[in-house]
């Protein structure tokens, strides 16, 4: 039976009238009718919708979630995501404006569209024929998940763009995030009901987009603002980006309200500043400004690098600060021994993140700061960098009672040896072994895949069979049986059998993996390479003394005397046979000390970005092998510059001197070629 004409008008009428209103609340927070009203249009065009088979994927009653999926859909992205190149001041800002005028030729002053770089998820919405098909996070620039069933839950991002248009293609990207409101509101609304209380808007947003249960992102107020678009079919687009803004606000989608248009590098930086010094009064979080060459046709002509435009650059603002309480400081073992301080803090909402401890590194870093437990301090936090204490406020008159001296403990923390200096700052343990704080973190180091690679010998299980006493040293591993494991709360027999056979597996090794797995001090992947093709065989290393150490590539002084302390100790000596009796074995490697062969000799190369299908650790390794230098920086002595996916300013800086660059494909291949 058809659906009468006049309801067909009402239910197109209610859905126009709830997206305004949507559009009023979630995105200009200015709402023209209340609560109570809103929900009874809702009410209405729900009861047409049932009444008359009109449900539809883009009417907004459908936005409170359907049911929880079991796992996430990947998706290719059409064009990809590319990250943003960062700078930090007005300098940084002058050479990326000189470089776009170089590329272009011209001396022209270039218009810019500025933003504020909002602390949110990247995400990208696809529309077909004006309705909402699919929405992906940006994964790794090239692939995302598909969050469509959250996204459909987010009031501000309309399910259907305004006009609709037939045989239309268009992908809108832009940042997903969590306002300063809707975060105060949501974990007061946790703590009255009982619930976990949030640590920031950030990490509240990414949790809610990518729920298996749209419901329960339903109750997080996430919003959005558009910044660019991707994939256009059958629209014809402004020249400008300033212009695309204007007609995807016009679209229905929701749009940074402080966002402006400058000519010239002066004009982006007082807009930065500008913003900068507004910041806090943001209803949401930001962590700098970003700035795109406006014209659309200058961007093609600039083009991209490896993982990120030319025509565009991130501004980050510089570290914020907030005040805090240090309510006491503790000491921590690391694997090596070495004691570290550690503040604990009144918790403090700086940089994005909650922070309720930071290392204070040394003694010398409190000495320097003149710190004291009870003392206010100043922590700063920027971008994901570890928070840090950065100063002391100071204390008058009484307020100094209370405030404790902080002194490097007698005897270790956790087994209660004693503790000795090793050098001009650092302490250490002196338990080695024995103590439980290195016995954990040496026995994952030695089980873990750059290591021994023991698949199964997870974290977590090394601590359970530590402090259950059935292993003490890394020996113990070869010694484990299955019923031993499967007596383990949830193991089973054949998870038990499983992890037994991979420290079978383990036991046919190569020297270098087993040096490193030894774990000592300042001796990586790399270094233990060295040694192996060096000496050959470990018995060589073992007997090595400090000149011969340091006729090792890459091997120093003090590194030799590290390698040499380690093999001076008869435990270590021990546990090393010990190890051996247990079946764990090499081939004899044939000691090269003669490098004038080796192909790369003399040359220097970078690493830059995130290598896919090559660990950078090995990647390293292998350059070294074949006689290069592997340098942190690029100059013009660099050879070649290895980019993988989010390669920055190295790469930019490569460009700019000419020097060769290989993608990651381009990389294994020289490597084959190299070594066959």
């Amino acid at each position: 039976m058809a659906v009468p004409e006049k309801i067909l008008r009402e239910v197109d009428t209610l859905r126009q009238q709830i997206e305004h209103h949507n559009r009023l609340y979630h995105s200009q927070d200015a709402p023209e009718i209340p609560d109570a009203d809103f929900d009874a249009l809702l009410r209405r065009l729900e009861e047409l919708e049932i009444k008359h088979e009109l449900l539809n994927e883009a009417s907004p009653s459908q936005r409170v979630g359907g049911e929880a999926l079991a796992g996430f859909t990947q998706v290719r992205h059409e064009i990809a995501m590319l990250s943003l190149n960062k700078v930090f001041g007005e300098a940084d800002l002058q050479s990326f404006e000189t470089r776009l005028k170089k590329r272009l030729e011209t001396e022209a002053r270039i218009q810019y569209s500025c933003e504020p770089k909002v602390d949110g998820i990247a995400v990208s919405l696809l529309y077909t024929d004006g309705e909402l098909k699919r929405a992906a996070t940006r994964g790794d620039g090239v692939t995302g998940e598909d969050i469509t069933h959250n996204v459909r839950t987010i009031g501000s991002i309309p399910l259907q763009l305004k006009p609709k248009k037939k045989n239309t293609v268009v992908e809108i990207r832009g940042e997903i995030f969590l306002d300063k409101n809707g975060f105060k509101k949501l974990n007061e609304t946790s703590e009255k009901e009982g619930g976990k209380i949030f640590v920031n808007p950030r990490n509240t947003a990414a949790g809610a987009i990518r729920q298996l249960d749209p419901k329960k992102a339903a109750k997080i107020p996430l919003k959005m603002y558009c910044y660019s678009v991707g994939l256009v079919e059958g629209i014809k687009l402004p020249k400008t980006l300033s212009e695309i803004f204007t007609l995807i606000e016009k679209w229905g989608l929701p749009v940074n309200p402080d966002r402006s248009v400058g000519k010239g590098v002066d004009a982006c930086l007082k807009y930065c500043l500008e913003l900068q010094a507004k910041r806090n009064d943001l209803s949401y979080e930001i962590d700098g400004a970003v700035l795109k060459v406006d014209d659309l046709q200058l961007q093609l002509q600039l083009g991209t690098n490896a993982r990120s435009p030319r025509w565009a650059m991130a501004y980050k603002f510089p570290a914020e600060e907030k005040s805090t309480t240090v309510l006491d400081v503790e000491f921590q073992v690391g694997r090596t021994g070495t004691i570290t301080p550690v503040a604990r803090l009144e918790p403090v909402f700086v940089g994005g993140v909650t922070v309720s401890n930071t290392t204070l590194h040394n003694m010398d870093e409190i000495e320097r700061l003149g710190l004291r437990i009870g003392d206010r301090v100043i922590v700063r936090r920027a971008g994901d960098v570890i928070p840090k204490v950065v100063k002391v406020i100071p204390h008058e008159g009484s307020k100094k009672i209370g405030r404790k001296p902080i002194s490097i403990p007698q005897m270790c923390p956790a087994c209660a040896s004693a503790v000795v200096k090793d050098g001009d700052v650092l302490y250490r343990c002196s338990g080695g072994i024995i103590c439980p704080a290195q016995r954990k973190e040496s026995i994952k180091h030695f089980a873990s895949r750059s290591a021994m690679d023991i698949e199964g010998l997870g974290n977590k299980l090394i601590e359970l069979l530590v402090d259950k006493e059935i292993i003490t040293s890394v020996a113990d591993i070869y010694t484990l049986s299955p019923g031993q494991l499967a007596s383990l709360e949830r193991m089973g027999e054949k998870s038990a059998a499983n992890i037994v056979a991979a420290i079978h597996r383990s036991k046919r090794t190569s020297l270098p993996r087993f040096l490193f797995a030894l774990g000592i001090r300042e001796v990586g992947e790399a270094t233990a390479l060295q040694l192996a093709t060096h000496f050959g065989i470990l018995e060589s290393i073992i007997a090595a003394d400090l000149d011969s150490l340091v006729q090792v590539s890459d091997v120093g002084p003090i590194m030799a005397e590290h390698i040499r302390i380690f093999f001076s100790n008869s435990d270590n000596v021990a546990l090393i046979k010990e190890l051996q009796a247990g079946g764990v074995t090499w081939a004899i490697l044939e000691a090269s000390r003669d490098d004038s062969a080796k192909p790369l000799l003399g040359e220097t190369y970078v690493l830059t970005g995130t290598l896919e299908q090559m660990p950078r650790s090995e990647a390293k390794a292998k350059l070294i092998a074949l006689g290069a230098k592997v340098a942190g920086s690029v100059s013009k002595n660099t050879s070649c510059v290895v980019a993988g996916p989010g390669a920055g300013s190295k790469l930019t800086k490569a460009e700019e001197l000419n020097i060769k660059i290989l993608d990651e494909g381009e990389f294994i291949v020289h490597l084959d070629d190299l070594m066959t």
